[in-house]
């Protein structure tokens, strides 16, 4: 089973090769062996290998061009249909209905690019299956992309960076270091999840409102267990986290958010039990803020209970809610 999901990997990153080589050649800029090396990390002999499967088994018109030093077609060539079964073209074009909802990204944009290539390549229509497919409507994320690729750079050579950056709850701007670990995406919005010098902890920035990004030359070690994830103590709310201890979550739903709640998992130790008056749900995060805003999206439909933080918290909210409708 191994060998076999091994092969299958080896096949997918070859693929991927091929199809970056085509469009490299497609592009007149005459690619050689090592500047196509270089670019796809792999050896010379690697590429090498990748052309020859792609002149002998799918009769591509590579020919190498001495005067500009690197590969062209010598006739019109479109990649065969033979790359990818149906059924994983199929499963590709789900795959991008699903993405949609993070349209405006590098990411989706890079991901649709290789989805399009290789499902117009081979000539399949499967447009009247994914109508039966949908993404409802969300707002749509917006990120500069020169914002993305110094990120990205950054991450690739992991080095330190430098930004001016204003806060949620920040009223003033200002300078930050970070070791930069990861990206998230979530609802709608892109940010930066990395270590903070001038905090001496980990810290989540939102990308769009990262101004005047420097990469420095200074490089730092990537932790072993760098990834969010992690952070999250087992709660599955988000981009959000607070340091320190874990804490213990308790909240009451009524009436129409009874059967909402059992729809799905909230954190990994989640604990439900139920009555005929309400479903109460138990379960441990680092991510206080966003179950809050969780909770009074149920309106009157929900009610904390644990820990003492979160239902102060909520009653603060829902009074200051009761004073301006009363106004």
């Amino acid at each position: 089973m191994q060998k076999q999901e091994k092969r299958h990997t080896e096949n997918g990153l070859m693929i991927e090769r091929m199809i970056g080589i085509h469009r490299k050649i497609l592009s007149g800029c005459y690619p050689n062996s090592q500047q196509l090396a270089y670019d796809f990390e792999v050896s010379v002999s690697t590429i090498s290998r990748d052309i020859e499967y792609m002149k002998t088994r799918l009769n591509a018109p590579i020919e190498y061009d001495a005067k500009h030093r690197g590969y062209y077609y010598s006739t019109k060539f479109d990649m065969p249909t033979n790359l990818v079964s149906s059924e994983k073209l199929i499963a590709l074009s789900y795959a991008k209905v699903l993405l949609s909802q993070y349209d405006g990204t590098p990411v989706y944009d890079e991901i649709s690019d290789v989805i399009n290539f290789l499902v117009d390549s081979q000539g399949n229509n499967t447009s009247p299956l994914l109508k039966r497919i949908a993404v409802p409507p969300r707002s749509k994320i917006i990120l500069d992309e020169r914002k993305w690729n110094l990120i990205l750079y950054a991450f690739s050579h992991n080095c330190i960076i430098e930004f001016d950056y204003k806060g949620r709850w920040n009223s003033e701007t200002t300078h930050r270091r970070v070791h930069p670990y990861q990206v998230l995406i979530d609802d709608g919005v892109c940010s930066l999840f990395g270590f903070s010098e001038e905090r001496n902890a980990e810290r989540l920035f939102v990308i769009s409102r990262m101004e005047n990004i420097t990469i420095r030359k200074a490089t730092f070690e990537l932790p072993e267990n760098f990834d969010f994830e992690n952070r999250c103590a087992g709660g599955r709310f988000g981009a959000f986290f607070k340091e320190g201890n874990s804490e213990k979550v308790k909240v009451e739903f009524y009436d129409d958010a009874k059967e909402w709640i059992k729809e799905r998992i909230w954190a990994d130790d989640q604990q439900i039990e139920e009555d005929e008056y309400a479903v109460t749900i138990t379960f441990s995060t680092k991510q206080l803020d966003e179950v809050l805003h969780w909770v009074l999206s149920q309106g009157h439909n929900a009610k904390p209970l644990e820990p003492a933080s979160l239902v102060e918290k909520w009653k603060h909210h829902i009074t200051k809610m009761a004073e301006h409708a009363a106004e």
